[in-house]
Order: C-alpha cells, then sequence, then structure tokens
C-alpha cells in the first residue's frame, strides 16, 4: 500500500523537508495504541534528529472512541491558530482526560479563544479538513490505528512500534551512501 496523497504543504510536519525519511501516521487521539506509538515517535525523533520528518494525519474512529473526533477538532483549531503540535502533545499526554474540560483548558494554556473552540466545535469548522485526512487514509489502506507509511509505503509491524527504528535507520543509512 502506499500513501495517497503524498506529504505536502497542507500537513503538520516536524521535522526537515530534506530529511531521508518521512515517517506519516494516521492516528486516532483516544486510541490507545496511538497513545502507545506517541512515545515511541518521540523518542524515534529524539534518535533520528534531522534525519526523520514526521507527519501526523487525523483518522479518528468515533464509533469506538467518543472523544476522537473532538480532540482531532481541537488540535485542529489549534493548529489553525500555529499551535498544532503542542495540542497534538497536549492530547496524547492527556488521553485519559480526553473532553470538554481538557480541550477548554488546553486552549486557555495556548492563549487562544475558548469560545472560539466552542463555536467551531458546535458548527463543525475542522470536520471537511479531517475528513479530507481519513479519506486519504481510506485510500491509502487504513483501516486502523495507528497505521504508518515510510517514505510512501505502508510499514507492517509485527509486534512493538519500536519496530519503526529498524527501516527508518536504514532508509537513512540508503541516503547517506
Amino acid at each position: 500500500m502506499t500513501l495517497h496523497p503524498p506529504v505536502g504543504p497542507d500537513d503538520y510536519v516536524q521535522g526537515p523537508a530534506d530529511a531521508p525519511a518521512t515517517l506519516v501516521e494516521y492516528g486516532d487521539y483516544q486510541c490507545p495504541y496511538c497513545g502507545e506509538a506517541f512515545g515511541i515517535i518521540k523518542q524515534l525523533q529524539q534518535q533520528f534528529g534531522d534525519g526523520l520528518r514526521f507527519c501526523f494525519r487525523n483518522f479518528p474512529i468515533p464509533e469506538i472512541h467518543p472523544q476522537a473526533l473532538p480532540a482531532a477538532e481541537t488540535a485542529e483549531f489549534c493548529g489553525a491558530n500555529d499551535k498544532f503540535w503542542q495540542a497534538h502533545d497536549t492530547l496524547y499526554d492527556n488521553q485519559e482526560r480526553l473532553g470538554p474540560e481538557l480541550y477548554t483548558a488546553l486552549v486557555r494554556e495556548l492563549d487562544l479563544g475558548v469560545d472560539d473552540l466552542e463555536t467551531a466545535l458546535r458548527e463543525g469548522t475542522y470536520r471537511n479538513r479531517i475528513q479530507d485526512q481519513v479519506d486519504s487514509g481510506l485510500r491509502s489502506g487504513v483501516n486502523g490505528t495507528p497505521t504508518f507509511f515510510l517514505n510512501g509505503e505502508r510499514v507492517a509491524l509485527q509486534g512493538s512500534f519500536a519496530e519503526l527504528a529498524d527501516p527508518i535507520e536504514r532508509v537513512i543509512e540508503a541516503a547517506r551512501r
């Protein structure tokens, strides 16, 4: 399976655009496996530094995780105000507390308007953007979270998310040759 569309200017990314390895995650803020992967991603970013670019795309599964969509909407609201990664990290760091109180506290902490967030949630301001990400995941063969793509190709994991280090290291080593 390949990633459709590739990482572009509308994506939230960390790391240099010319990094030899680009890792894309389709994730759900309420998914416990995504919460587990969050810590691994942070470790990989430290381990590989500028050799790794990371992109997160929303893939909420509200039928299983009722707070996944409002959490994604909150992250997108923050992203529209140049604070996506702060929101992303806070949502995963507080995964067991997802809900309106956390979203309000997060927005206050980031000095954004609580009323603006409430309006965005009520009006579904970011739902089309999130649905576009879900649709891209479906086109790419995503059927659960988290799902990872490395340089556009789906990564099949057999066990731990820590297994992501091996293919990333191979890509970076190949780029050095």
